[in-house]
């Protein structure tokens, strides 16, 4: 009895109670690796999510880019679409000065055509400029290679090196792009 007396209770709630303190201390230790994976899956989640706004981030910007791209054509398009058919014209101008250019001014007889001429090439231009085409006539000026198509050069100690000292043909520009070159003679510098 002295053994009963000191162990008072029996042996199957001992058991129970060590199968017990045994499984807590195994769920204690099954939990910790759960809540490890919990996190870790809570991370990836936090990532794929900050990786899908950067995807849509980029989309929204593409989008946008796209957009801005499509404007900027549709209004080059209305700004410079008059492109082909100014240059077919310019020949017309041309063939008008060249012809006022040819007519002996002094001659009476011609007074009238050359009236006639001058009204048709005034009235051209003036076409032309409400159509935004500008006229480039660089005599006198210093020669620019993405206005000016150099012909030739010649020496004249009369005026600075690479100025036009002569323009065969005028040039013109649609809304500030070149559409013709003006054609012309630059003066160099005379040798020594």
């Amino acid at each position: 009895m002295s053994d009963e007396s000191q162990n008072p209770i029996p042996e199957e709630v001992l058991d129970t109670a060590t199968g017990a303190e045994a499984e807590a201390s195994e769920n204690n230790a099954s939990e910790e690796p759960i809540v490890g994976d919990a996190e870790a899956h809570i991370a990836a989640l936090e990532a794929q999510l900050v990786d899908a706004r950067e995807q849509v981030l980029r989309a929204q910007a593409e989008a946008q880019n796209s957009r801005r791209r499509a404007e900027q054509d549709v209004s080059k398009a209305h700004k410079f679409g008059q492109d082909k058919i100014i240059g077919d014209l310019l020949p017309v101008v041309d063939n008008l000065e060249r012809a006022l250019a040819s007519i002996d001014q002094n001659d009476e007889a011609m007074k009238s055509v050359i009236e006639g001429l001058e009204l048709t090439h005034k009235s051209f231009i003036d076409t032309l400029t409400k159509h935004n085409v500008a006229t480039i006539d660089p005599q006198g000026e210093p020669f620019d290679p993405q206005l000016h198509q150099a012909m030739t050069m010649i020496e004249n100690p009369d005026v600075e090196p690479n100025t036009v000292i002569n323009v065969f043909q005028k040039g013109f520009s649609l809304n500030g792009r070149l559409v013709r070159p003006a054609m012309v003679v630059v003066a160099k510098a005379p040798q020594a």
